[in-house]
């Protein structure tokens, strides 16, 4: 899949839009941009203490946000990712309060799809909450999701239907893994 030059300068310049993942469409915005995530919660109507997920484009994007893998966590990584599957870690960096809300930890996800992969490398980590107002079920389409937002977001890029499942998400930050969502 080719995004257009101008979604990518959209997200780049702190911009917010609709776009398909390899799972479902996501909000997404710069994960480094507090601004860009604090316009997520407001246009998406989310509590503001639960966090969002963040695509990257590799393991390597972890360091961006400090965190120290622990031996068991690689292992872990390698069978999960890249995939569907969203993966808690601990990140107690004060930089990224606005990212973790006080909870000290994060979840980030490698999608499969290689096309999302070189894109995110491009724009750097997305934050990707499910396209929907909060409590409503997630979009299968641009068109449903517009229903949500309207005017409110800056691009809605159309890959059709998606009639698949949110990722994963499943907390590694101890030994014993939970599936917190499966």
């Amino acid at each position: 899949m080719k995004i257009p030059k101008r979604i990518i300068e959209i997200l780049k310049e702190g911009g917010v839009g609709v776009l398909p993942t390899d799972t479902i469409y996501g909000l997404v915005g710069s994960a480094l941009n507090k601004k860009t995530v604090e316009r997520i919660y407001k246009v998406r109507k989310r509590e503001k203490r639960k966090p969002f997920i963040i695509l990257i484009s590799g393991i390597s994007d972890l360091k961006i946000f400090g965190i120290k893998l622990k031996p068991f966590q690689k292992s872990l990584i390698k069978k999960f990712w890249p995939g569907p599957y969203s993966l808690i870690f601990e990140c107690k960096n004060k930089k990224f309060a606005y990212l973790h809300r006080s909870k000290k930890s994060l979840a980030f996800r490698i999608p499969k799809a290689k096309w999302l992969r070189k894109f995110l490398k491009e724009v750097g980590p997305l934050v990707a909450p499910s396209a929907n107002l909060a409590g409503m079920p997630f979009a299968k389409s641009a068109k449903e999701a517009r229903r949500y937002f309207k005017a409110k977001v800056d691009f809605y890029f159309d890959a059709g239907r998606i009639d698949k499942k949110p990722s994963t998400l499943i907390d590694i930050r101890r030994k014993e893994i939970k599936i917190l969502r499966g």
